[in-house]
């Protein structure tokens, strides 16, 4: 059994396999994309909030996730700045803003600017399996 690093930042991709499904690796740690329509949390719609799949750290509020008809499960705006870390993407020939965890460095998805009629104008579509979710109580 390998013991995992205390600070998720600095666990090896060895602790990472054994901490993560397959999918959950795929997508956190490879920067891999679920398909579209498939994500368990696509149609969650309690009241709770979001965390990092890998990490655990806390990411969105329930309140502001909305429906953005993309496939996959879209948030106007962070818990906080700090929650995550914003890279320059230039594969599959375009621009477009990776979204990751901040803690762990965990790849989550994309945040666009086309988030129109939200309070921030953004749409983070994020991956639900990149993502763990805790109704309120």
């Amino acid at each position: 059994m390998v013991s995992m690093t205390e600070k998720p930042s600095e666990r090896t991709d060895a602790e990472w396999r054994e901490a993560l499904t397959p999918e959950q690796f795929r997508v956190l740690r490879e920067a891999g994309t679920e398909r579209p329509w498939t994500g368990e949390l696509l149609e969650e719609d309690r009241a709770g909030f979001y965390t990092c799949g890998g990490c655990g750290a806390e990411l969105f509020v329930a309140g502001t996730k909305f429906d953005s008809h993309c496939g996959w499960p879209s948030f106007y705006e962070t818990i906080n700045p700090e929650a995550v870390t914003l890279i320059e993407d230039n594969t599959l020939g375009q621009t477009r803003t990776e979204v990751r965890c901040a803690s762990c460095n965990g790849h989550l998805g994309h945040v666009f600017p086309d988030g129109f009629g939200t309070p921030t104008g953004l749409r983070y579509c994020m991956n639900s399996i990149a993502l763990k979710f805790t109704p309120d109580e």
